[in-house]
């Protein structure tokens, strides 16, 4: 007679926390100023501020914007405070940087807002595996946030994870 299987990671009190469930929607934009400097490389004012002023900033209505210069002009702090100001009745968030500094940006909100009180105590396995673009500096962050609450953190999935931390008894 065969021995019944018992599932012992679904009878445990093991936690599954997935990063990619906060993936918020919305696109991301990489918005270059470039085009916008004289031959690319020089900031004039009188110029750049027609240009701000002639663009539709309404096309980037619930999208979160990156904004950068991919010359190696150098470019005052006031021009992307200028453009931001322009985006702020539309974009979700502005950062200055590229895309993979914009993700950690949003993520870095999402995980300040994360009430971990319900996980104290427990072991917690922070999902490795995602679909969706999860930061690599979110899983930091994430560990920050909960190793001050949690028993145990391990990384991976429950059938083959990483041990991180053990809170010492």
């Amino acid at each position: 007679m065969a021995e019944e299987i018992i599932n012992r990671v679904a009878n445990s009190k093991l936690v599954t926390f997935n990063l990619e469930e906060y993936y918020p929607q919305g696109e991301r934009v990489l918005f270059d100023i470039k085009d916008w400097l004289y031959e690319g490389f020089v900031l004039r004012e009188k110029d750049f501020r027609a240009e701000v002023k002639k663009h539709d900033w309404s096309q980037y209505q619930d999208k979160y914007l990156a904004l950068t210069c991919s010359s190696d002009a150098i470019i005052p702090a006031w021009a992307y405070m200028l453009i931001t100001t322009e985006l702020q009745p539309y974009a979700k968030r502005v950062i200055l940087g590229n895309l993979q500094q914009l993700e950690t940006s949003i993520y870095q909100d999402i995980i300040n807002e994360i009430e971990v009180e319900e996980f104290r105590d427990l072991p917690v396995i922070v999902k490795g595996c995602s679909k969706k673009p999860v930061p690599e500096n979110a899983y930091l962050q994430i560990v920050q946030k909960l190793q001050p609450v949690v028993k145990t953190i391990m990384f991976g999935e429950a059938c083959s994870s990483v041990p991180l931390f053990k809170k010492k008894k």
